[in-house]
Formats: C-alpha cells, structure tokens, sequence
C-alpha cells in the first residue's frame, strides 16, 4: 500500500486590507513639484522674475 505524499507547505495569502484608501494622502495631494524650483527661497524678485518668464505672449 503506498501512502499519499505529504502536501508542500503553501506561502502565506496575503492579508486583505479594509481600510479606507482615501484617508491616505496621494502624491497628488501635495504642492511638491507644482512649478516648484529646486533648492531655491522664494522672494518678490524671484516671484517676479518667474511671472515674466512664464508670461502668455499674448500678455506682452
């Protein structure tokens, strides 16, 4: 008479989360990288600079 191998050990399912997705801010829920410049104070003539360089042509 043979016997029945023994079954392999399964990996663990992961577990189901029913948490609430909304109550964890998104990356779009930040101001980060919204026409921020990298390493840079902000000032009133840096303010002004970049309104200038940003300015629609037809704005001129």
């Amino acid at each position: 008479m043979t016997t029945a191998p023994e079954p392999e050990p399964r990996a663990p399912r992961p577990a189901l989360v029913f948490d609430d997705p909304l109550d964890t801010p998104s990356s779009d829920d930040t101001d980060r990288g919204w026409g921020d410049r990298a390493g840079s104070e902000s000032s009133s003539a840096d303010d002004l600079r970049r309104f200038l360089d940003e300015k629609p042509p037809h704005h001129l």
